[in-house]
């Protein structure tokens, strides 16, 4: 399949997040402009007043703009702004990138000819996907309500699964027999301005399998009159319907395309992925990844009500407070022990736990990146896995032996000192330290490679769960280790 002239779509949302602050800045300026018409717009004197400003808002600024906007607004507002866009293509951009609760909002208010109208013009894929957040009850009356071919073309996108190409490709492309001559094809087009031309031109067989694709700069620079097969070029590239959304990110970043075509178990095409369906679902993973490493169900870009934000991040947290009195526990255990200089050890908990806490969450997050983006296969994890052991392992040696130097010195020449016994306690610092680390480095390399053996999303190793079992795990080997040495030092 032909290259794309873009860099990866990975390095893409990088250069976005990292590297366009200039596009960031704007956007906001745009924000915040809008929140303050909008403000200035819902307390005029008069309700005629009030539409006549929203109208003016509507038409100087882009429905994209406005979507993003609108969650600034009261409930009823929302639905205002939306009836008075300027045409039914600005209200489908509108819908398709407004939030969740924003669509659920003017869905309420909207009567049954509006739904029918913006679902009947809407691309099936887009509305899958606003679909999916709707009830049961409400999915069949817009069913019900639109056109039979669109809804069935909805209908069999949706029986897909959530994260797979089925889902993620739309099923109006530009595909054409073989012996079509270049001449009908543009014809064809011009006759049909809304299917997206830049997502391919494609050619099937007699039995719609696909055959090549022909690209746009093709169709314009050869003679009317020649046929499709004789300037198309083959296609490298597919995958089936319930190929998984990283796989298809995967290969979209490797091999630098344009467009993926989606075809079914005998070679006959039935949808197409482009560009655009993939930065979105880039977005959706990272929004995903982020949530499962700060500890929360909650989606930050949505302003929610303070309980339902706290329903949502309350179970991790939950995790963590068990794993908090878990180690009150371990502590009073140790802390009624006869050691000579346990008492000093628990002074250097807070510094235990942050040093192995860090080790072990370095080493969780280079095998999560690594693992998202392909670069561990079968053959490579134990030399990767041995790799960050033995970087966890040397960290903690280092550091507890530079830990254990620095006690000594701290409690032998200060004026006040610690224990009486500055190398005993720079030992079991020391030595505790060490032991600490390698056991967060072995929760930390170990932890994401369980959870993605076992189906389950390796960024979960970076969140609150293995953090609070860290604290428990590299605690309880400090005090072994500090108890184990104080009784051999003294016995």
């Amino acid at each position: 399949m032909k290259e794309a002239p873009l860099e990866s779509v990975k390095n893409q949302e990088f250069l976005l997040v990292d590297n366009n602050n200039l596009l960031e800045s704007k956007t906001t300026k745009i924000d915040d402009l809008l929140k303050e018409k909008f403000e200035k717009a819902f307390h005029k004197t008069t309700s005629q007043v009030m539409v006549n400003e929203i109208v003016k808002i509507a038409i100087e600024h882009s429905p994209i703009d406005l979507a993003y906007a609108a969650c600034h607004l009261p409930a009823h507002a929302r639905s205002i702004l939306y009836d008075n866009l300027p045409n039914r293509d600005s209200k489908i951009k509108f819908i398709i990138n407004t939030t969740s609760d924003t669509r659920l909002i003017i869905f309420r208010f909207m009567n049954e000819q509006e739904t029918k109208k913006l679902f009947d013009k809407m691309p099936t894929d887009e509305a899958v996907s606003i679909l999916d957040d709707m009830s049961e009850r409400r999915f069949k009356r817009v069913m019900e309500l639109i056109n039979p071919k669109k809804a069935k073309e909805i209908q069999e996108q949706k029986k897909h699964e959530r994260n797979s190409a089925g889902r993620l490709m739309t099923a109006e492309f530009l595909a054409f027999d073989m012996d079509k001559s270049l001449k009908e094809a543009a014809e064809y087009i011009q006759e049909h301005p809304r299917i997206d031309i830049a997502k391919g031109v494609f050619i099937l067989n007699k039995n719609d399998e696909l055959q090549g694709y022909v690209p746009v700069r093709n169709i314009i620079v050869n003679s009317p009159s020649a046929l499709l097969i004789q300037v198309m070029r083959p296609v490298l590239h597919t995958v089936k319907v319930d190929t998984s959304r990283k796989e298809i990110i995967d290969i979209f970043e490797r091999y630098k395309l344009a467009f993926l075509p989606v075809i079914d178990d005998n070679q006959r095409m039935i949808g197409i992925i482009s560009q655009e369906d993939v930065l979105e679902a880039i977005e959706d993973v990272a929004d995903e990844t982020f949530a499962k490493i700060s500890g929360t169900a909650e989606n930050v870009s949505v302003k929610d009500p303070i309980m339902q934000r706290f329903f949502a991040r309350s179970p991790w947290l939950l995790v963590t407070l068990i794993a908090g009195l878990l180690n009150v526990v371990i502590i009073s255990s140790f802390q009624r022990k006869e050691g000579v200089l346990l008492t000093f050890v628990l002074f250097f908990v807070p510094l235990i736990t942050g040093m192995s806490g860090n080790v072990g969450v370095q080493c969780s997050t280079v095998l999560v990146r690594s693992i998202a983006f392909g670069l561990i296969s079968k053959n490579t994890r134990k030399e990767t896995i041995k790799r960050e052991l033995l970087t966890g392992l040397s960290t903690g040696v280092i550091f507890g032996i530079s830990c254990g130097i620095i006690v000594y010195f701290i409690d032998y020449f200060t004026q006040f000192s610690l224990s009486g016994n500055p190398l005993l306690l720079a030992v079991l610092i020391g030595a505790g330290l060490i032991g600490a680390c390698f056991t967060g480095t072995m929760l930390g390399v170990f932890s994401p490679v369980f959870f993605d053996k076992i189906g389950i999303d390796p960024a979960i190793a970076s969140g609150p769960i293995v953090t609070a079992f860290n604290d428990v795990l590299s605690m309880t080997i400090y005090f072994v280790i500090s108890y184990g040495l104080s009784l051999l030092f003294f016995c």
